[in-house]
Formats: structure tokens, sequence, C-alpha cells
């Protein structure tokens, strides 16, 4: 094994620092082959919740952020800061693959080389949590120029929700498998496989142990600093109250104006209903807040609450009961546009993910259902 000398690391950290002090304007050379694209280049497109506080340094930490671009030549690079976490990259109608920004110094990722010289599209998903992560995308680089990116579809979903709606632990094998970035991918999920089969864009505001009043195992009487009635006014997810006060992208309110939903789907509820401390009116209370802030933010959005498909037994029919109960109570106050949909329980038959969770079968069964309510509801043919 080659071993690296005193001097040689001094010398690497002399270069990463030139590189993090590079002008990151469109044109910009840097010690790579072709020419750096600024994230704030006008090609460039933008889906989901992203912070734009630095326009170079363009940050967020849902899943299901995207990044679209087009290019004329034959090769491209990703750069991201280092640390920041899976993506889902598509080259032109070719199959989707994993690039990854694990270690200290994984910058750069080459997408692809030797395509046939011509314009080319480049789709980005990030595809897990990143609020421990907290990525930032830092440029492209071609070996041509960059052009306007393809049309983004026109119809808008926002999805709220938890693991579930994260994707957790579907590309996981075992049951008994635990949390891991490496088995979670949000875009093989029931959301964005709603979205692609419906032609949408898709934005997500949603954590894993999230609830609508009380998160996974917590209080009966609630995590009122931290459940999604708080943090659904916010760019990104932040952990605690002392995150939100802070400057920067956990402390930036959210601007409603950017992405305006046709239909919103909630899907919250296994998480407070998880344990057995739980307080069945307090969550109504919760979905209540939740159906009033989400309504005041899109006076013309449909919105679905979703059940499933975790819950079983008792505490599914408490969901479904206390869902219902909102969404009568919402039509009687003049809201016509509340709408209910389940999704089949997950028996085992299209097995598991990681903690019991949906497997990327289960989720391909959620989005078919979906798929079919929404097509007829929206009138999306």
């Amino acid at each position: 094994m080659m071993r690296t000398s005193k001097t040689d690391k001094t010398l690497w950290a002399l270069l990463l620092c030139v590189f993090s002090i590079l002008p990151l304007h469109a044109g910009t050379t840097l010690p790579l082959k072709g020419t750096f694209v600024s994230p704030a280049d006008k090609h460039i497109k933008y889906v989901g919740r992203i912070s734009f506080q630095n326009p170079e340094r363009p940050a967020w930490n849902y899943p299901g952020t995207q990044i679209i671009a087009a290019f004329k030549g034959t090769q491209a690079k990703l750069v991201c800061k280092p640390g920041s976490g899976y993506f889902m990259a598509q080259i032109d109608q070719a199959e989707p693959f994993k690039v990854a920004f694990r270690g200290q110094r994984d910058s750069v990722v080459t997408l692809c080389t030797a395509l046939a010289d011509g314009v080319h599209t480049v789709r980005l998903m990030y595809t897990i949590e990143g609020y421990e992560m907290n990525p930032e995308f830092w440029g492209f680089v071609f070996d041509g120029p960059v052009v306007d990116a393809p049309s983004l579809p026109a119809r808008n979903m926002e999805f709220i929700g938890n693991s579930i709606t994260c994707g957790y632990g579907n590309e996981a094998m075992n049951s008994s498998d635990h949390f891991e970035y490496e088995t979670e991918n949000h875009y093989y999920g029931y959301a964005q496989l709603t979205a692609r089969a419906l032609d949408a864009k898709a934005s997500i505001v949603a954590r894993s142990g999230i609830g609508a009043y009380r998160n996974y195992n917590g209080p009966k009487t609630g995590n009122p600093e931290s459940h999604m009635p708080v943090q659904y006014e916010y760019t990104a997810y932040a952990y605690d109250t002392k995150l939100r006060q802070e400057p920067g992208l956990h402390g930036e309110k959210w601007d409603f104006s950017r992405f305006t939903p046709d239909v919103v789907c909630i899907n919250l509820g296994t998480n407070d209903l998880s344990t057995s401390n739980y307080d069945t009116q307090l969550l109504k209370k919760g979905y209540q807040r939740l159906l009033k802030m989400v309504r005041g933010h899109n006076p013309k959005a449909k919105i679905v609450f979703l059940c499933g498909s975790m819950l079983t037994g008792k505490e599914l029919g408490i969901c479904k009961q206390l869902l219902n109960e909102v969404c009568d109570e919402a039509h009687k106050a003049g809201d016509e546009e509340v709408y209910r949909f389940d999704f089949s329980p997950s028996k085992g038959s299209l097995k598991y993910g990681a903690d019991y969770h949906p497997s990327v079968w289960q989720h391909e069964l959620m989005a078919a259902e979906l798929t079919a309510f929404l097509r007829t509801l929206m009138q999306w043919w």
C-alpha cells in the first residue's frame, strides 16, 4: 500500500483550499477537463425546497430535490459538497444510477463519458434524508456549452410525510435490517413513482419519525417543537428550535409562491400511533392544524389524507376514523376539496424493507393504487 507523506497531505490540503475559493461563475476553468457551470446558471432547473441564500451553494435536506441541466458535448461531472450523500442520476433516457458523495474529499463525480457528440440531459434526484449531511450542489463540469434544460412537467404535486414517504429502507433485503443511508432510495418510493406515472413534478416535505402531533415514541402530550405542523413552514428540516432560530438553511422560512401544488398528499399518523403512549384527540387536532396550514398556503389545491401502509389492527382503525372525521368536518365547514385514500396494508407478501418498512415492491403497489385514485380525482389522463 502506498503511504501518503506529510508533504503530500499538505499539498492536498492546499489544493482543496484553492478549489474551495475559486470564483464559481459560468465559464470558470477548474483543474478538471471541461468548463465549470455555476449552480446560478440560468439554464439549470430545480425542483423542491432548496435554499438559494448562497446562489453558488444551493442547499437543502429533504429527499426528492431535483437538479436538471442540458449540455452539448460528450461528458459531464457533478460537483457537490463532500459528504452530501446520495443521488440518482439519469443521462437522457438511459437507466438511472446511484452516485455518492460520502467521503471527506468526494467533491467531484463523473456522471458520463464518451457520449455521442450532441445535446444531452442530466437529471439528478437526492434520494435520502439529508438533515445530518446538509448537502450542497456546487455545479457541473461539461466538455461543451450548457444549453436550456428541457421543460418540466406542468403538473405539481406536494407530498408531506414520514419515513414511508422518504423511502426508508426500501432497498434493504431483510426486515431485521436497520436504517442505513445506502438502502434508502426515495427515487423508488411511492411518491416519485406516482409523480412520474402522472407526469408531474413532486416537492417533498418528509422526515423519518415525524408525526402530525407526536414523533416516534414521543410523549403523550406530543412534540410541539418538532412535529410536522412546525416543520412545514420552513425550507428545510431542523430537529430543534435552536437550529430554526439560527440564520442559514434551517432558519429559512419557505416561500410558498415558489411552488404551487395542484394536489397535496399527506401521509402521517404512523409515528403518532406507533407506540401505545398516544392521545387520539391530540392527534386529531394535529391533523386539523396541519390541514389549516396547508390550505392557507395552497387555497386552490386538492388535499388528500393518506393512510397506510404500515399500520395494522387497532391503530389502523384509529387512523382511518380520525382522518374520516377531519375530512367530514372540513366538508361541513365549506372545504369540499379535502379527500381520503387508504393504501393496502403491508402483509409481507411483497417482502419488507428495513425495520418492516415498505419494500420497493410494496412502494410499487402503493404507487399503482395512488396513481389510479389521483388520475380520476385530478382528471390527469
